[in-house]
């Protein structure tokens, strides 16, 4: 997740999200959270990009995200959004909500950032209700070379330029390891033309708590 103290990959992170969209992020956004029903929690939900995608059937979203910036955009966000959306200050590892609220929760383009991924993870299985779904819209580990490249970015500039991101974790695995289970998986490489970037490898998937 993004933390605080990071206004210039905020502003950074801003433009990019409209170019993210305009490459084919806005469906995938979408499919992310079609057929969402009831209470809603997104992790980091940055500039709120994700908002105007959310169906009628879901009745509250709470928003988390933790850094300013992002957060005051996605309050200015919410006021467009389709359903009522409470942005809200939080980290991850410490989700402001009671145990069993939430019918879903949504994490776009976070887990790659959260400083301790397991205990992430555990509080989005701590808040969710026995049967309730995570969608995930993640980029992850690759293969072969690129998993090599991978390395080296993350054990260098990586995290220093995109606030804390890692391109080679196994999000897939991680959220099995908290006690989900993977109903959908789809793997992809995003954006799909131009150079192979270290954070080419995504995934879009359901788990089940």
């Amino acid at each position: 997740m993004r933390r605080r103290g990071h206004p210039w990959f905020a502003r950074v992170y801003e433009r990019a999200s409209v170019a993210m969209d305009e490459a084919g992020g806005f469906a995938h956004r979408r499919a992310l959270v079609a057929g969402l029903a009831g209470r809603v929690i997104e992790i980091g939900a940055g500039n709120g990009r994700m908002f105007l995608h959310y169906p009628a059937s879901v009745t509250a979203v709470v928003a988390v995200e933790p850094e300013p910036r992002l957060r005051a955009s996605a309050l200015a966000a919410a006021r467009d959004a389709p359903v009522p959306i409470e942005v809200v200050e939080g980290v991850a590892e410490s989700l402001p909500a009671a145990d069993g609220t939430f019918d879903a929760a949504v994490a776009s383009l976070v887990l790659c950032s959260v400083p301790h991924q397991p205990t992430a993870l555990a509080e989005v299985h701590r808040v969710l209700r026995p049967g309730g779904e995570l969608r995930f819209f993640e980029h992850v580990r690759g293969d072969g070379a690129l998993r090599r490249v991978q390395r080296v970015a993350d054990a260098t500039v990586w995290p220093l330029i995109c606030a804390g991101c890692h391109t080679g974790r196994d999000t897939p695995a991680a959220i099995t390891a908290a006690g989900f289970e993977i109903t959908e998986l789809s793997r992809f490489r995003f954006p799909p033309s131009g150079p192979t970037m270290p954070a080419a490898p995504h995934v879009l998937g359901r788990a089940a708590r």
